[in-house]
């Protein structure tokens, strides 16, 4: 189900193991990087990473980053070279278990399986927080899905809340656009663009940071709900964090914790919100460099690099007047969640979250395209080889040992 990258790295494999299968799509191909992302969005990572089973970028910028037009191009020509069975506009509105498979019921009427593979994504639905029900009518609210560009709001301050990757971009290009911004921050991964003069990612695929296994990580469920990194593809290769984002201009405040006589009231802590992200940060630098000089590669890149804290503002505020005018919209840049409101077998968790092994949900029933689903790079473009390959070699045994 899904026929985005990860849907359609699991129609490859099923048709190189002569499994037959069709490939159900509630839109089009690629549909969520096709209708549900902003105008100016580019991939977080490099053209060279941007790879699925026999199929790479060939194109003349491997160090830069694709727009959602050639995201979804790229996709499209991946879904015609592997000749995946799509079925487009077939909206998903049941699975259930029936005898030793399963009937799924479409818009287009009901399919049994012996198997199925949800490869719908993690990022559904925007995940807002119910605080926002108390926010006053005068204010426009949006979500990632809702936002395409600073002229569709209103005139107006914006308050962005959330500060992973989403949040810091929406928050720098209303910035730019001349409006005044507040971002409220919570917890938020730091990292460089560049560091020693490589893509930090060219880094974490390198050092093998990204191969670890969903069973080798300390704490599995913390690190699938890992917010992104603050990083932007831009032609020029730039760092955005939150330092980047002061000298812009932007006012940051803590975290949203409520709404109280219609003022938004934010959380203390900033300083140890900076510290914790800093910290961590130079923890992964020190990986880095450990790795290179392990591996005889100090030669090959320029010298250790440390990067300034996090500015703490001198006087952040802890509250804001909703009412005021001073913000006319707000921007919800929160997370996202998945929505399994169509399946009907209980794997899924009180909070929502499919509960599986490494996309092993139940008999016969698997996932990918998932954070964290068999390693760290599990939702990355780049990541879905290796999962949808062991993944479906899983399927195929159970088909085996089934029949």
């Amino acid at each position: 189900m899904g026929a985005g990258h990860a849907g359609l790295a699991a129609s490859h494999f099923l048709t190189g193991r002569s499994v037959e299968h069709v490939v159900l799509e509630r839109g089009e191909v690629a549909n969520s990087w096709r209708r549900e992302r902003w105008d100016s969005l580019r991939l977080l990572t490099p053209n060279w990473q941007s790879r699925l089973p026999g199929h790479r970028y060939e194109g003349p910028d491997p160090d830069g980053y694709m727009t959602m037009g050639e995201v979804t191009a790229f996709i499209e020509r991946f879904a015609t070279v592997a000749r995946a069975p799509v079925r487009t506009g077939t909206n998903v509105t049941s699975v259930k278990p029936d005898g030793d498979g399963y009937l799924v019921t479409t818009s287009r009427g009901e399919i049994g399986c012996r198997a199925v593979v949800i490869a719908s994504g993690a990022c559904n639905r925007p995940s807002v927080p119910p605080l926002s029900e108390a926010v006053p009518a005068s204010v426009v609210q949006l979500t990632p899905f809702d936002y395409r560009g600073p002229d569709r709001l209103p005139d107006g301050g914006v308050l962005v809340v959330g500060a992973s990757a989403t949040g810091v971009q929406l928050a720098a290009e209303l910035r730019r656009s001349g409006r005044p911004v507040v971002l409220s921050v919570g917890e938020h991964v730091r990292l460089p663009r560049l560091y020693r003069g490589r893509d930090v990612l060219w880094w974490m695929d390198a050092s093998g940071v990204w191969d670890e296994r969903h069973d080798e990580v300390d704490d599995l469920t913390r690190a699938r709900r890992l917010p992104s990194p603050q990083l932007v593809g831009t032609p020029e290769r730039t760092t955005l964090d939150l330092n980047t984002l002061t000298a812009m201009g932007v006012e940051l405040v803590g975290r949203w914790a409520a709404v109280r006589d219609g003022r938004a009231l934010f959380s203390g802590g900033l300083r140890n919100v900076f510290s914790l992200a800093d910290l961590k940060m130079q923890r992964l630098l020190e990986t880095f460099d450990a790795w290179a000089r392990a591996h005889g590669r100090d030669a090959e890149v320029g010298p250790p690099e440390r990067f300034a804290p996090t500015h703490v503002p001198d006087k952040a505020r802890w509250q804001l007047d909703l009412g005021s005018d001073e913000i006319r919209s707000i921007v919800w840049a929160t997370g996202y969640r998945p929505d399994y409101a169509w399946l009907d077998v209980p794997v899924v968790d009180e909070k929502g979250r499919l509960r599986h092994d490494g996309g092993v949900v139940d008999g016969g029933l698997y996932a990918l395209g998932l954070p964290v689903l068999r390693r760290r790079r599990s939702t990355f473009i780049h990541g879905i080889e290796d999962d949808a390959r062991e993944v479906i070699d899983h399927l195929v045994q159970g088909l085996t040992v089934r029949r």
